[in-house]
């Protein structure tokens, strides 16, 4: 948040500096849960998958046995066609009817041929799918187990850096309104872009502190001045000299 009364360089600087301070705390304390969120995630995501999987099955099983009964229907019809057919034939007149009546019947049996046949596979169907939940639902089981495990050893974890974590991320916000928007933005913006999450480096072995590149005598003379905000020409990172950063109290 911008301030409005204006501050020296120097007071930029070591504001800016100091919210590294705070953020390098911070990130060694998200470090210490390590993989863990995302490995808590992947598994709750993994678990809504195998739900999701199940019901799709048991809704399959369902549609089987909707199926199945469909098709026993069509066999007690086709068999009392059959019956009644088989009674017309007694009382035929010709053989035209005769012929008709006795295609019906082929017709009639074929259908109820062909039902069986669609109940047998709806019922290997089910049983296939029913083997295929067991094996889901072990699964299941192992991942939901994995899953408390996991949860319980980051728990434990947020609960023990919690405390501290807080405290932390309330001298951060302290911090940062003494900063303008502008260096606040271009802060957070170098140090989301690289991996150790410096973006305000001291003068180590007259390298930059976040890259190692070697900085001129010239431009270290500038830097210790604290007259303007100077960055490492290589990576963009903001500088200051190792006497700045020992005067900053956290």
């Amino acid at each position: 948040m911008a301030v409005a009364t204006e501050i020296s360089v120097e007071q930029k600087l070591k504001a800016l500096y100091k919210l590294q301070v705070i953020d390098s705390k911070i990130d060694k304390l998200r470090s210490v849960r390590g993989e863990l969120p995302m490995e808590v995630a992947d598994l709750e995501d993994e678990i809504v998958g195998l739900n999701t999987r199940m019901d799709n099955i048991n809704n399959d099983i369902k549609q089987s046995e909707e199926n199945i009964s469909v098709n026993k229907t069509k066999i007690v019809d086709a068999k009392a066609l059959i019956k009644k057919y088989e009674k017309q034939l007694d009382n035929v007149k010709n053989n035209r009817e005769f012929d008709a009546l006795n295609k019906e019947i082929e017709i009639q049996g074929l259908e109820v041929l062909a039902a069986e046949k669609r109940i047998k596979n709806n019922q290997f169907d089910i049983e296939a799918k029913k083997l295929n939940l067991e094996s889901i639902a072990t699964e299941l089981e192992g991942r939901n187990q994995d899953l408390k495990n996991k949860k319980g050893e980051l728990d434990m974890i947020v609960e023990e850096t919690e405390k501290e974590e807080k405290h932390l991320l309330e001298s951060r916000s302290e911090a940062a309104t003494v900063i303008e928007d502008r260096l606040l933005i271009s802060y957070n913006k170098i140090r989301g872009s690289v991996k150790n999450g410096i973006g305000v480096a001291m003068i180590v072995r007259d390298s930059c502190g976040g890259c190692f590149a070697k900085i001129p005598p010239q431009r270290q003379s500038d830097i210790k001045q604290r007259k303007k905000i100077l960055v490492c020409e290589h990576c963009g990172r903001v500088l200051v000299d190792n006497t700045l950063a020992e005067e900053v109290a956290i």
